[in-house]
């Protein structure tokens, strides 16, 4: 509210809005302002500006403006990137490895298998040689290596840029991949640390450790690490295995072609590795010579004297294919005498190469020649010293076709190879040799077992019986010994396979492993102690330190010596007139024959003074031969294989034999003559006169 004088002096009201208020103020204030401020004198004429000039002028200011921008925009971008990078890097850095623990980098010990003799038979896992200083190095192998792998690795900081480009612009002029970039520094990263997946981490991480080895070692150290670690074919790690491997001698001694051969193998090992392509190795050789010339470490002459001086490579002579079998066996059963270890290891074992040659080249011969007419497609041979080492094993025709070990994994019924235990218990039980048996129908808990042929002989005794293979008789043997006393004999003499229970028991029904069967009868040979095939004599770390030496065998007497005298003489009886007289070998000898229903399974094992074999002969899907028995192929390829064994020995009698001097007389009862049926109840009937020092003689192992 407001009030104005009109013309006549006399003043009115007048309504004035707030906001106009609020201007009025404001208008007041402005023009007070105004009238405090002094006034600017007036500008000076001016000469007006040509249009031209005004126009230029302009242009500048605008490019100056568009100039700063991108300045600004550009640092901003390279400050921000520098940010982006610093944090990539960061993420890609937190699960680097310790690079602390470089002398703890993993690799899988290796181990040198060697043969009774000392011969190598095989080396598996990665053999490293001692680490060599560059001082020591051959200054070829240096400059090989430099102009094939790194030419500028003295001048860059881990990371190539000018190797890179170069490259990459090879590598596009050719449409494919042939140069890469990776300097020295990136492979040890790579190769100690990293997994080879091609992935943008995996490069990142490479390239940050990269750069931190070469923050943390210098040159010569970088390029020794590399050289002592990097692999070079044949299971070999470092020039030194590398230099042993393919010239037997050390890498301080390799010359000009040898070093740039070891060079040539660092970009792809097992492809141009000499052992398994020498074309391709000597090719790759010559490149790299061509490299060193390139590189200004050679001239052309040099490079091509060295071709033409190239040495002979180290050819060691192959292993038998079928060492395999035995290789495959012994190798888990290392750690089993010493515990894990991370060292290198050579193992002495059993294994005799000339023995392992000829079992190989008579079975397959033999069994391919006459087994596959036979429908028997698979066969098998241990063989073991009394004491139990193994000096031979064939596990199958071919290790090529098959890996299945037939001497050691495969369970098959052992027939009368069976009978050992049997009539060992027997004798235990106080039967002789020259007890009398009848050979008649039997039947036991409503099973009645037949003799091969289907014929009966009437009286035998038990050394006829068992020479003869009478299948009659060894159920009477052990129903009245007990079958409770052939399980345990069999335990003793180290059959460890599952047992069955009933009566069949004594007709070899139960599965077993030909390793097992060829263990039990070289408890014969071995004068009654019991024997564990073994194939592992020492074990020694790389550096030589002893860690395992194989002392004793067995676990003792299993056999009383007069029944491992009896059991010769019967058991020689079967190769000198009964079952097996086609494994006759001019020398004192004793085995059985083995054969399984419906012609399953064909077996022979026997021993000399020298040495225990088992042959087994059958097929995989366990179909039946065309009538093989163990007196057949298995006793000849026994026989061939024993003369072939003990060619330059003289004849010895076995072990034991003093006690039974006698020679095994023929046999005279006919036979198919009528005899009487004889039937036996679960519980065996006592022997009579049996008291109680017999019964604890027999309690302990040695009946009369």
């Amino acid at each position: 509210m407001a009030s104005r004088s009109d013309k006549d002096g006399n003043s009115r009201r007048l309504d004035i809005p707030s906001a106009g208020r609020e201007k009025t103020r404001r208008g007041a204030k402005a023009k007070s302002a105004a009238a405090k401020k002094p006034k600017k004198p007036p500008k000076k004429a001016s000469r007006k500006k040509p249009p031209g000039k005004a126009s230029r002028k302009t242009q500048r200011k605008k490019r100056g403006s568009l100039l700063g921008s991108l300045i600004k925009v550009t640092v901003l971008a390279v400050i921000w990137g520098t940010i982006a990078l610093g944090g990539i890097i960061g993420w890609y850095a937190l699960d680097l490895p310790d690079i602390d623990k470089l002398s703890a980098a993993t690799r899988r010990p290796s181990i040198t298998l060697l043969d009774r003799a000392g011969g190598t038979i095989a080396t598996y896992g990665d053999l490293y040689g001692r680490p060599i200083q560059t001082s020591e190095m051959p200054p070829a192998l240096i400059e090989a290596v430099l102009a094939t792998e790194d030419r500028r690795f003295f001048h860059h900081f881990g990371l190539d840029a000018v190797g890179l480009g170069r490259a990459l612009w090879v590598n596009l002029k050719s449409g494919r991949i042939v140069q890469g970039g990776s300097t020295i520094t990136q492979q040890i990263a790579k190769n100690l640390f990293l997994s080879p997946e091609r992935t943008l981490r995996r490069k990142m991480q490479e390239a940050v450790l990269s750069l931190w080895l070469e923050r943390r070692f210098t040159k010569e150290q970088l390029f020794t690490i590399y050289i002592n670690r990097v692999y070079l074919g044949a299971g070999t790690y470092g020039v030194e295995a590398a230099a042993a491997k393919y010239f037997n001698k050390s890498a301080r001694d390799l010359g000009l072609y040898e070093s740039a051969l070891i060079a040539g193998l660092l970009k792809a090992p097992s492809r141009f590795a000499p052992t398994r392509n020498p074309e391709l190795s000597q090719r790759r050789t010559a490149q790299v010579l061509a490299n060193m010339v390139a590189a200004g470490y050679l001239t052309p002459d040099e490079a091509e004297n060295a071709k033409t001086a190239k040495p002979k490579l180290k050819t060691p002579k192959a292993a038998p294919r079928s060492t395999r079998y035995f290789v495959d066996w012994v190798l888990p059963r290392i750690s089993g005498y010493i515990g894990a270890s991370d060292h290198d290891l050579v193992v002495s074992t059993t294994l005799d190469r000339t023995l392992q040659e000829s079992a190989e080249t008579i079975l397959v011969g033999l069994s391919e020649k006459e087994g596959l007419q036979a429908d028997a497609r698979q066969a098998a041979l241990i063989t073991l010293s009394p004491s139990g080492a193994i000096r031979a094993m064939v596990g199958g025709r071919d290790y090529g076709d098959s890996q299945f070990n037939r001497a050691t994994q495969a369970r098959r019924q052992p027939g009368s190879a069976f009978k050992l235990p049997v009539y060992l218990a027997g004798l235990e039980s106080g039967m002789t040799p020259k007890d009398s048996f009848q050979d008649a129908p039997v039947t036991v808990e409503g099973w009645s077992p037949r003799n091969y042929g289907g014929t009966y002989v009437g009286a035998v005794s038990l050394k006829e019986a068992l020479a003869r293979s009478i299948n009659s008789v060894a159920v009477r043997v052990s129903e009245r010994s007990g079958r409770h006393r052939v399980r345990e004999a069999a335990r003793r003499l180290g059959i460890t396979s599952r047992l069955p229970q009933g009566p069949a028991l004594a007709l070899g029904t139960a599965g077993v492993s030909l390793m097992e069967m060829t263990g039990a009868y070289a408890a014969l040979a071995n004068e009654g102690e019991g024997v564990w095939p073994h194939g592992i004599r020492e074990i020694h770390s790389g550096g030589g330190e002893l860690l395992y030496r194989r002392a004793g065998s067995g676990p003792g007497q299993v056999i009383a010596p007069g029944n491992v005298a009896r059991l010769h003489d019967m058991l020689g009886a079967v190769i000198a007139l009964g079952t097996g007289k086609a494994a006759q070998i001019g020398r004192p000898a004793a085995g059985k024959t083995g054969t399984s229903q419906d012609f399953r399974d064909a077996w022979f094992i026997g021993y000399s003074a020298e040495l225990v074999t088992g042959v087994w002969f059958g097929n995989d899907d366990n179909t039946p031969m065309a009538k093989v028995t163990g007196g057949g192929l298995p006793a000849r390829l026994w026989r061939e294989f024993m003369l072939a064994a003990h060619q330059g020995l003289a004849p010895r009698q076995l072990p034991g034999a003093r006690f039974v001097a006698e020679t095994p007389e023929a046999f005279s009862a006919p036979a198919g003559i009528t005899v009487t049926a004889e039937a036996f109840s679960e519980k065996p009937k006592p022997r009579p006169g049996a008291g109680f020092w017999d019964d604890l003689m027999q309690g302990i192992g040695i009946g009369r």
